[in-house]
């Protein structure tokens, strides 16, 4: 499985994983990246952000294959600027969002789509997710946000509020989409099945993906299924338990302390080996 490095593929969390808590990239990481490329290694990332919200990493983070983004429901190639792959919501998240807002109206809440991101509820919680995303949205009226192409829907709420909204979800058993939990803050609304993990399953039907290895390493609830999608799933020392339960490998530092670099140390002693 780690005959040849040049036929790994290292797909890494953004938020939590490879940055650390303060939003960097530590030394280390990026010295390990580096030489990992250098070896002939496929690195890239798998992260909810949006196509414009990753942006601001592109000068430090050169990526030469697709990113697997909004937590699944695209896969983006900056080198080209396409969209190599979509799985939007169906029609029918409007009125689910609408039904949530009537139940829970203090929720801050955002559309994402492949064209920008619609804030509809800009709450002290939605200004703070905005500002970790370094972007300027647009701001409108949820009924004025044009259908289609809605990749997935953010929630932004109190850590409390966040465990009442997934019993609520629950209860109201909307069809066609899943929720799931992105940090104590941030609940998402996705396609049913689509997660990083079903985005894996996408990306090795990529030109050139062919007999690839793929190596994934992420630290919450919403990497778990591509954890377990990897033909080897990694999570950093800071990971929830429930993460941890479902990684091949748990690694000994944390985001903060280089994690992705010793992943790539274990990769490259299996590959000599």
């Amino acid at each position: 499985m780690f005959e040849d490095i040049s036929k790994v593929v290292l797909l890494s969390d953004l938020d939590g994983t490879l940055l650390s808590t303060d939003k960097r990239i530590t030394d280390a990481d990026r010295r390990a990246i580096g030489r990992f490329t250098a070896m002939g290694g496929r690195f890239t990332v798998a992260t909810g952000r949006t196509v414009q919200s990753f942006e601001q990493f592109l000068s430090i983070l050169p990526l030469d294959y697709p990113i697997i983004m909004y937590n699944g429901a695209a896969i983006h190639d900056y080198k080209s600027g396409k969209t190599l792959y979509t799985h939007p919501l169906p029609l029918k998240a409007r009125s689910y969002v609408e039904e949530l807002l009537e139940l829970m109206p203090e929720v801050g809440g955002e559309v994402l789509k492949a064209d920008g991101t619609y804030v509809f509820s800009n709450t002290d919680y939605q200004q703070l997710h905005t500002k970790l995303c370094g972007i300027v949205p647009n701001y409108a009226e949820l009924k004025d946000i044009e259908d289609g192409g809605w990749l997935k829907v953010l929630f932004s709420l109190s850590p409390e509020d966040v465990e009442h909204m997934e019993l609520l979800t629950r209860k109201l058993g909307f069809e066609g989409v899943d929720f799931v939990k992105s940090s104590e803050i941030f609940l998402e609304m996705l396609p049913t099945g689509v997660s990083k993990g079903s985005a894996l399953a996408e990306y090795r039907k990529l030109s050139g993906m062919e007999g690839c290895t793929f190596v994934s390493v992420g630290d919450f609830d919403n990497d778990i299924e591509m954890i377990v999608e990897a033909d080897t799933g990694a999570c950093p020392a800071n990971a929830e338990d429930s993460v941890k339960a479902k990684a091949d490998l748990v690694l000994t530092r944390t985001n903060d302390e280089g994690a992705v670099s010793e992943l790539i140390e274990y990769i490259i002693e299996r590959c000599r080996k």
